[in-house]
């Protein structure tokens, strides 16, 4: 259940003040990074890099998430300083940083590789979110819009504060790229429900800081590698139908990748493509994964369709130990893929 305490308690100007005067900051987000994820990370990091280069602070922030990574991600992190935890792998923490970020989530199951670390911090971390559901110990400062699209319009506007702009427009293009980019994927490019008058003036704004669309759309979504179209023919392969044709079910299991060549990351926007039939309501794409202790779970991946008889996919994901948004939400199960079916219907 949605806890109570889970909202704003800070404004982002406020966060802006807490972090001028900072000289070291990580910035974090949830696993399996999206663009959303990645955008409003790698745009904050960039907005106080500059903010400090050009105060002659010795302020730096830095990138950490924990993968599996998408494809596109070196392209979008360029030179920014990240750094990645890949999965079943152990990570060393060493920095001892005097402001920790994390955006994009408030879970901490969505943040587990970082987990323990962030505990013994957590009097110096801030949360900036747009879920419906979080838990309120990760950070004591916590700006959270749940009617924000997009992660990274709130990111927008802390960049601008951080540095001193008159509006988004004025941001320079590197920090506008990712920015933009994770407004995008996170509307579907523009095509979801969740696209408002608020979505398209940010977007906009972006664009005129120079933002190339059309670049930014082919390096990232029209580059797929073969092994990702081997890999979605598996899932379309596995696809189910239920409730006359109103929910279908994909799934996808570790002999998929192996056989496919496919990495994890590459099963990005599956569960999207089953919408696309008249009839369906709900789409959702199980992924089984080994846990490190070998034992089986169940990623689960929910989609659904606007309307008035649209389905509230985050109550269904609650239920499952999960969450997200009314129309995009996931969970866990451990259990096998089939097991998990079962509970999810």
């Amino acid at each position: 259940m949605t806890n109570p305490d889970w909202k704003t308690n800070t404004t982002l100007s406020d966060i802006a003040a807490w972090l001028k005067d900072k000289r070291s900051v990580v910035v974090l987000t949830h696993a399996k990074p999206d663009g959303d994820a990645m955008g409003s990370t790698l745009a904050l990091a960039r907005a106080l890099n500059l903010a400090s280069s050009t105060s002659g602070a010795s302020s730096k922030a830095e990138c950490w998430y924990a993968g599996p990574m998408p494809a596109w991600h070196k392209l979008l992190a360029g030179p920014t300083k990240v750094r990645c935890v890949e999965p079943n792998q152990t990570p060393e923490f060493t920095l001892d940083p005097e402001a920790i970020v994390v955006l994009d989530t408030g879970t901490w199951g969505q943040i587990d590789a970082y987990a323990d670390w962030l505990r013994d911090r957590a009097d110096r971390a801030c949360v900036i979110d747009h879920h419906l559901q979080g838990d309120p110990d990760t950070a004591p400062m916590r700006h959270v819009d749940t009617t924000a699209a997009a992660v990274c319009q709130s990111s927008a506007e802390l960049c601008r504060l951080i540095l001193g702009l008159d509006s988004a427009a004025d941001l320079p293009t590197d920090i506008a790229e990712p920015l933009y980019f994770g407004i995008a994927t996170d509307t579907g490019w523009y095509r979801h429900g969740n696209v408002n008058a608020d979505v398209m003036r940010t977007a906009g704004d972006l664009l005129a800081a120079g933002v190339n669309h059309e670049r930014l759309y082919q390096a990232t979504e029209m580059n797929d590698r073969p092994a990702r179209l081997r890999l979605m023919a598996r899932a379309l392969d596995s696809l189910e139908m239920h409730e006359h044709e109103s929910i279908v079910f994909m799934s996808l299991r570790p002999k998929d990748l192996v056989e496919t060549g496919a990495a994890p990351g590459d099963s990005g926007g599956f569960v999207d493509i089953p919408r696309g039939v008249g009839k369906v309501r709900v789409s959702a794409l199980l992924t089984e994964v080994e846990a490190p202790d070998k034992t089986l779970l169940t990623k689960i991946s929910l989609r659904s369709k606007g309307g008035d008889d649209a389905v509230d996919v985050n109550q269904v994901a609650q239920k499952l130990g999960g969450g997200g948004h009314a129309r995009a939400a996931g969970a866990r199960v451990m259990a096998d893929v089939e097991t998990a079916k079962k509970k999810l219907l």
